[in-house]
């Protein structure tokens, strides 16, 4: 995939050492408060950031690692800590998307997440995947944080059968459904990545796990991609053809 460009911004697959390096400090900054965040996945993925044209810090990442099909979701990240055997039927290419994060100043433009997410519909379209996963991380791991959240999640967003997801470890936390004092307080709680996944259509599993190492609680999520809202599939796939 060549770089996609839109306004200030240009979105493509990291291509030297020195454009890994970028993501990763980026990636410290937002998940380990400056330490170091690489571990054994980022040599199997591709990165993907968004910086600026003329030049500048990386403003937003993710990696993506493609699976030919479901039979290798054992390989992926999300396979520490969720059980998911309708993972298995799947024939077609699918991708695990992680490690999502925007810098500070990316957060007040939109246009720099509508450009990664744009980039990377793209790049599955070009690999012809069909479902996409990860997981969805809610910052801080004490469960009562996010509550409303989660009862929310419960309520409207659960895979249905047959994708019954099973947490792997015993720190787990069962989605339970139940009425919300402030929806829209609720809808606020949920991190910008999983918010992206339920725009397009995404569901999570019934369990979240507990991730110490993060200090995060998260959530199993799955896009199908030919169950994405036509419309919202329509303006990244336009966004996606510009600079083609």
């Amino acid at each position: 995939m060549s770089g996609l460009e839109r306004g200030r911004y240009v979105a493509r697959f990291a291509a030297s050492a020195g454009d890994l390096e970028a993501v990763l400090a980026l990636r410290a900054q937002a998940f380990r408060g400056g330490a170091d965040d690489r571990d054994a996945w980022d040599d199997r993925c591709r990165h993907l950031l968004v910086a600026p044209r003329d030049g500048g810090p990386v403003l937003a990442s993710c990696r993506v690692l493609l699976l030919p099909s479901g039979e290798a979701f054992a390989d992926s990240y999300s396979a520490q800590f969720y059980d998911v055997p309708a993972m298995t039927r799947i024939r077609s290419p699918m991708a695990e998307l992680g490690r999502l994060c925007l810098a500070p100043v990316a957060t007040q433009d939109p246009d720099v997440l509508r450009l990664l997410w744009a980039a990377l519909t793209r790049a599955l379209g070009e690999g012809g995947v069909t479902r996409l996963f990860g997981c969805s991380s809610f910052p801080g791991a004490d469960p009562a944080r996010h509550a409303p959240a989660l009862r929310l999640l419960a309520a409207r967003y659960l895979l249905a059968a047959p994708w019954q997801v099973a947490a792997r470890t015993a720190e787990r936390v069962v989605l339970t459904g139940g009425s919300t004092a402030d929806p829209d307080v609720a809808r606020a709680g949920l991190p910008p990545l999983l918010r992206s996944y339920l725009a397009m259509g995404g569901r999570v599993g019934a369990e979240a796990v507990i991730d110490r190492d993060l200090d995060t609680l998260h959530v199993f999520t799955l896009v199908d991609v030919a169950a994405m809202p036509l419309a919202r599939l329509a303006a990244l796939q336009a966004m996606a053809r510009q600079g083609q």
